[in-house]
């Protein structure tokens, strides 16, 4: 068993190349092997958003705080709002983040395969955030 106290991790920034705005990613879990999950607690300011991304194998975020937006590639922009599941199959292009006017925060959950939980592509335009 292991047990890991709330603010053991240090927070980081997002960093600019994965994201647009201001971003703070809290570590939470990471499996030892051959567990494979791991999870991060992420806030996004408004208007604050990922790139676009992939996970070899899916993601899924729960929103805990505030409303945000959704999209994966080739559909449309969506709102949620805290008490929210989202689940990103692998290898599904898609972003989230903050809504224009209010921050958002979500919990993370992916798996690593090969080492490798998501792979980072180009940033969000503001043409496509805003939807």
């Amino acid at each position: 068993m292991k047990i890991t106290r709330a603010g053991s991790n240090a927070s980081m920034k997002g960093p600019a190349d994965w994201f647009t705005g201001t971003v703070r990613i809290d570590p939470m879990f990471q499996a030892e092997d051959p567990g494979r999950v791991g999870g991060s607690h992420v806030t996004f300011e408004p208007g604050a958003r990922t790139a676009w991304h992939t996970h070899p194998a899916g993601q899924t975020i729960i929103i805990t705080f505030g409303r945000g937006r959704v999209q994966r590639e080739g559909g449309p922009v969506e709102e949620v709002s805290a008490g929210d599941v989202v689940w990103f199959p692998a290898g599904e292009k898609h972003w989230h983040g903050a809504a224009p006017d209010t921050a958002m925060s979500h919990i993370a959950v992916q798996e690593a395969i090969n080492g490798v939980a998501v792979d980072w592509m180009e940033k969000v335009s503001d043409t496509d955030y805003a939807g």
